[in-house]
């Protein structure tokens, strides 16, 4: 018997407005069931003086410094446009006038 119920499965699919078949209730209750055993392991397993983290390894950032570059040109980048306005992208319009 799975410590997670039929019962606690539908409840968390009716809160997710999800609808689940019955067969599906049992599948996913047994596999919430090994998730929830690996996080108590994880748990047992962590001691005092590791503290908690979001990755295994330190983070650091990773994104390239902002910087001027060279570029196109605004008649570059619009050459291949099939239409244009003002030096931009002329589209069909979607949404009403405001």
């Amino acid at each position: 018997m799975p410590g997670i119920s039929r019962e606690e499965v539908a409840h968390l699919a009716r809160l997710a407005r999800l609808e689940l078949k019955a067969e599906e209730l049992d599948h996913f209750a047994a596999q919430l069931d090994d998730i929830i055993g690996a996080v108590a392991t994880v748990s047992d397993v962590a001691a005092e003086d590791v503290p908690p983290t979001s990755h295994p390894l330190p983070l650091t950032n990773v994104m390239r410094p902002d910087e001027v570059r060279p570029s196109l040109t605004p008649e570059q980048a619009l050459s291949g446009a099939p239409a244009q306005e003002q030096q931009r992208f002329k589209v069909p319009q979607i949404l009403g006038e405001d």
